[in-house]
C-alpha cells in the first residue's frame, strides 16, 4: 500500500506554529517519524498557517527535503500555488489535487506532464461531491481519459472518489466502496485509487477505530493508496495485515516486523 503521511498540515497546531515561526524542528521530526513508520510519500499542506501560501509551501518543501527524499505531495486546490511551487520541488512530487472540471483538469494534467509529477484527481465537478456511485465512476473515467489523452501514465495518476464524514453522510462510505470496485477496472494498468482516510471520521468519536475499519474495507474494494496517519501503529498494522490476507505478502509469525524491515 502506498501510504502518504498526512501529518505535515497547518491544520495541526504544532505544524501551524512551526510554519508561522519558520521553525524547522517540528516539521523535520514529523518527516523523519512518518518515513520511519512506513510512509512512502509525505503530504505538505499549509492550511491556515500563512497568508502567503505559496511562500510557506516552498519553505515546507525546502525544510522537508533537507531530511527526506520521499516524494512530496503538494496539497492545495489552488492553481496559482501549484503553478508556482511544483516546478521548484526537487525530486519526486505529486500534485494534490484537481477536480474533474474540464478546464481545471486540463491545466493540472498539463502541469503534471510538464514537471514529471503525479496527480491526484478528485471525483468532484461544479455540482460538488457526487451523491451516487455512478457519478463518481463517471468523473473518475473523465479524469483517467484526460490523463491518457495528455500522456500522463496511469502509474502517476491517483483517483480519489471522496469520502465524506460518516456522521454527516452515512450512505456515502458504502457508495465509495462500490465506486472503488468499479474504478479499478477503468484501464489496464489502472490508476491508483486513493482516499483522504481521516475524512471518514471527522468530528466523530472513536476516530481511530472508524479509520482502521474503513481502511480494511476500502483495501478489500480496491484501494491501493491513502493519505493517512502512519504514526497510528494500529492503523498501519491493519493495512499490513489486510495486504497479507489478500496474498500480497507471504505469512511468517513476525510478518509485521518483516514488512517494516523490507522498506
Amino acid at each position: 500500500m502506498y501510504v502518504i503521511g498526512e501529518r505535515i498540515n497547518g491544520m495541526f497546531k504544532d505544524v501551524r506554529g512551526s510554519i508561522r515561526k519558520h521553525d524547522t524542528k517540528v516539521i523535520q521530526e514529523l518527516a523523519r517519524a512518518q518515513a520511519q513508520a512506513g510512509a512512502r510519500a509525505l503530504d505538505l499542506n499549509v492550511g491556515p498557517a500563512s497568508a502567503d501560501a505559496a511562500g510557506a509551501m516552498l519553505w515546507l518543501v525546502e525544510t522537508v527535503r533537507a531530511v527526506s527524499d520521499l516524494p512530496l505531495c503538494i496539497d492545495s486546490p489552488k492553481w496559482e500555488i501549484q503553478k508556482q511551487v511544483v516546478p521548484r520541488v526537487p525530486g519526486q512530487k505529486i500534485i494534490n489535487s484537481t477536480k474533474a472540471d474540464a478546464e481545471e483538469l486540463d491545466r493540472f494534467v498539463g502541469l503534471a506532464v510538464e514537471t514529471g509529477a503525479g496527480l491526484v484527481g478528485l471525483t468532484i465537478d461544479q455540482q460538488g461531491v457526487p451523491a451516487t456511485v455512478e457519478k463518481r465512476v463517471e468523473l473518475g473515467a473523465a479524469i483517467a481519459s484526460k490523463a491518457l489523452e495528455r500522456g500522463l501514465p496511469m502509474e502517476r495518476l491517483f483517483i480519489d472518489p471522496i469520502i465524506l464524514p460518516v456522521n454527516v453522510a452515512p450512505q456515502q462510505p458504502g457508495n465509495v466502496l462500490s465506486a472503488l470496485s468499479q474504478l479499478k477496472m477503468l484501464s489496464d494498468p489502472p490508476p491508483h485509487l486513493l482516499l483522504g482516510l481521516s475524512n471518514v471520521s471527522q468530528n466523530c468519536s472513536n476516530r481511530e477505530l472508524i479509520n482502521r475499519t474503513y481502511l480494511i474495507m476500502a483495501l478489500a474494494a480496491g484501494l491501493d493508496s491513502a493519505i493517512m496517519d502512519p504514526l497510528d501503529a494500529e492503523l498501519m498494522n491493519a493495512a499490513i495485515t489486510t495486504e497479507l490476507l489478500q496474498g500480497h505478502s507471504i505469512y511468517c509469525d513476525s510478518f509485521l516486523d518483516a514488512h517494516r524491515m523490507r522498506r
